[in-house]
């Protein structure tokens, strides 16, 4: 998904894997990517790579690093270090060696160690110039030492500071509603919205409004970044947003989460393209918004938000929902386990598999109009 959507971006992949995407970029691709990812976690340069059998060679080695593109004196490098399948098997021991490299080669350069859960990275410090991550993955006896380029994870758009009880990020949210089939020109509604996380994304994506445009990214304050490409990058953002074409509904029984979801949407510059609705899910009806569109929503299912032994009857409301809009309505849900989707009763098309709040889940889609009634 990824990749396609890099490639939708003009971007020439190299290599897609597991752990991501490989392409190469010119300082004006790599923010215009930051800018515009919807998916992409973070974006991370690569600045080195050889191969450490023993830490005499990783801390040599560590001292070659072109640290000048991306360190500057006063800033404070943050290392994160993974090892696997390596003689430098000990974390800490790598990192003291490379921060020891990055301090005898960078006067003026402070480092740290990375500070565990990528959520807790203050946006401000790591999108300003003041912190600075490095990624050092030691595998197979081969070092790969990588600046990230983005900061705060791409998830923290800068608009979510409402949030419900179980959150779905901005890249899953974005991610459900491309893996959805949602054309964008058709009535959209998550009758359960939260704080408002899909529905947002969706009228980002309808208007093709960049989702980073309202924050900024730890490349555009690299020593020697050229303030002009993000200006343009931004400028050409800006020009390219189109209006809505389509109704976006957002509805929840609960008062606390329609407050949340205007707003965030306020703050997302998104609040006027959204139909916001206090009622419960039972009291939905999509026939009301034409006889074509998406209902794409991240139920309760258990975790924060109840037990599962008493969603049954919701999930399965939900499923009548959907059937009751008629054939021109399609489902796209995020599904905890088979026990829940079977209570919807619609043909189901499983997506994507990822993991959200630590459980692991499916995106599922039902079939479209023919294969329903094939």
């Amino acid at each position: 998904m990824v990749a396609a959507e890099l490639q939708s971006l003009g971007i020439v992949v190299q290599a897609v894997e597991p752990a991501g995407v490989a392409f190469d970029a010119s300082s004006e691709e790599l923010f215009r990517v930051n800018c515009w990812s919807r998916l992409a976690t973070r974006i991370v340069m690569r600045l080195d790579q050889f191969e450490a059998r023993d830490f005499a060679t990783l801390e040599k080695r560590a001292q070659r690093v072109p640290w000048r593109e991306v360190l500057a004196p006063g800033v404070t490098a943050e290392l994160s270090v993974t090892c696997r399948k390596s003689r430098l098997y000990h974390s800490d021991a790598v990192a003291e060696r490379v921060a020891r490299g990055i301090e005898r080669a960078m006067p003026g350069v402070r480092t740290a160690a990375a500070r565990g859960d990528d959520d807790d990275v203050d946006v401000e410090d790591a999108s300003a110039g003041r912190t600075q991550r490095i990624l050092v993955r030691l595998d197979h006896d081969v070092c790969t030492v990588s600046a990230d380029a983005s900061g705060a994870l791409l998830h923290q758009r800068g608009w979510r500071l409402n949030t419900g009880k179980a959150p779905l990020r901005e890249t899953l949210a974005a991610a459900l509603l491309v893996t959805s089939g949602w054309p964008a020109n058709v009535p959209l509604v998550d009758p359960m919205c939260g704080a408002g996380t899909i529905v947002i994304e969706a009228a980002l994506l309808a208007r093709n409004i960049a989702p980073g445009l309202s924050r900024s990214f730890a490349c555009e304050f690299w020593p020697g970044a050229d303030v002009r490409i993000a200006l343009a990058v931004r400028d050409a953002a800006r020009a390219s947003v189109r209006p809505l074409s389509a109704p976006i509904v957002a509805g929840d029984r609960d008062t606390g989460a329609i407050d949340a979801t205007r707003t965030n949407a306020e703050r997302a510059g998104v609040l006027d393209d959204l139909t916001i609705v206090h009622q419960p899910l039972s009291d939905i009806r999509l026939s009301s918004y034409g006889g074509t569109g998406w209902l794409v929503t991240n139920p309760p299912y258990g975790i924060r938000t109840g037990q599962v032994e008493t969603l049954h009857a919701l999930w399965g409301r939900l499923g009548a929902v959907v059937r009751e809009g008629g054939p021109g309505w399609t489902l796209g849900v995020v599904v905890p386990d088979q026990s829940l989707a079977s209570e919807i009763r619609l043909l189901l098309d499983r997506i994507v598999s990822t993991t959200t709040g630590g459980r692991q889940v499916l995106f599922a889609r039902s079939r479209p109009p023919r294969s329903r009634t094939s």
